[in-house]
């Protein structure tokens, strides 16, 4: 329950973490820097959403007294119904916002994003396919302020890509795209057909959070890396040096590889953040699987294979699978429109926390 006490506590708790954080040796220990300062923001937010709230309640207590005391003068009457109206129309919205709040934060959030399109099925056309989704995931970037590097890229001899790896660089990435991961599935006519049938293919998307030196430890000892050479676009020189880099995590089998920088040096440590990537995120789902109510009120699994999002061209339409979202505007969406997709999934897995957190208070 939030009240007077409960806020005390929280106030307590951040004072705690502030002494904790400022002790001698903490600050030499990145890993459990990042932990309190995890908390610290976690705690602080809680507490500034409480304490509104509270406010907002004791304000609303003060203007019912007013009108039930039958010595209240008219002018002052008047003022205390129209206090009341107002804040019982924003009590719901500040309650929910304790409750978001005391959802505990993703810690991969904040970070930067890795992304992975593949072919699937549907051949040539969903290769293009493919391609079309990077151009998609492109165009948001360039509207929002992102940055977009890329890492590894396979093309297709009929457009598009088999498979092509890049970063997204910018502020709460991972917050904004975690939810792209699985199938997506295309419903057209492809440029080849003469009979103007609508083919269906498939595109597979993966969204690594990227991970840093602090969040995985890699030992040399456990890297098996190969050079080759280039097959890729990039000119004459790229294909005559073994600039291409591929690197297997002999523990646990991960195999990534980088061959879209002329430098060897470069595709080496391009390659290292993706395998840093795959490893942390790996760790993750091991956690969230030991967790399991977490995974359940995720939207969707996040696995390849799940179908989440169909786009049919005929139509106009994108449909979300996940949330039952329609929308008919899919050229604007291909062009790099995906706020209220972004949106909609981030406020369906807000619900669905609230409802877990609830759930679990209740239980507990």
């Amino acid at each position: 329950m939030i009240n007077k006490a409960y806020l005390e506590n929280l106030r307590n708790r951040i004072s705690g973490l502030e002494t904790e954080m400022s002790a001698p040796g903490v600050a030499a220990n990145p890993q459990k820097m990042q932990a309190l300062m995890r908390d610290y923001s976690h705690q602080k937010k809680v507490a500034d959403a409480a304490d509104r709230f509270l406010k907002m309640q004791d304000a609303a207590a003060e203007s019912r007294a007013m009108l039930a005391d039958a010595a209240t003068e008219a002018e002052l009457r008047e003022m205390a119904e129209a206090e009341l109206a107002d804040l019982e129309g924003r009590l719901p919205e500040a309650e929910k916002a304790v409750k978001v709040a005391l959802i505990p934060a993703d810690p991969s959030d904040s970070k930067n994003v890795i992304m992975e399109i593949r072919a699937g099925t549907g051949g040539g056309e969903a290769a293009i396919f493919a391609g079309d989704l990077y151009r998609m995931y492109s165009r948001y970037a360039e509207n929002n302020g992102l940055r977009i590097s890329v890492m590894d890229v396979s093309p297709s001899e009929s457009g598009g890509y088999k498979e092509v790896v890049f970063s997204v660089e910018g502020e709460l990435v991972y917050k904004k795209m975690k939810y792209e991961s699985g199938t997506h599935r295309v419903q057209r006519v492809p440029a080849t057909e003469t009979q103007g049938r609508i083919h269906t293919s498939a595109a597979t998307v993966a969204v690594l959070a990227e991970a840093e030196e602090v969040d995985i430890e890699i030992k040399t000892e456990d890297l098996k890396i190969d050079t080759y050479r280039s097959s890729g676009s990039g000119g004459q020189h790229v294909n005559t040096t073994d600039s291409a880099i591929r690197i297997t995590h002999i523990p646990t089998g991960v195999v990534v590889q980088c061959q879209d920088e002329r430098s060897q040096h470069k595709n080496r440590a391009k390659a290292m953040r993706v395998l840093r990537s795959k490893l942390y995120e790996a760790r993750q789902q091991q956690i969230e699987a030991e967790q399991s109510a977490a995974r359940r009120s995720q939207v969707g699994s996040g696995d390849r294979s799940e179908k989440i999002r169909t786009y049919n061209y005929p139509q106009n339409r994108l449909t979300d699978h996940r949330i039952n979202l329609t929308l008919y505007k899919l050229d604007r969406v291909m062009e790099g429109d995906l706020a209220d997709v972004f949106d909609a999934l981030y406020e369906h897995d807000v619900e669905l926390k609230i409802k877990a957190h609830t759930d679990k208070t209740a239980q507990g």
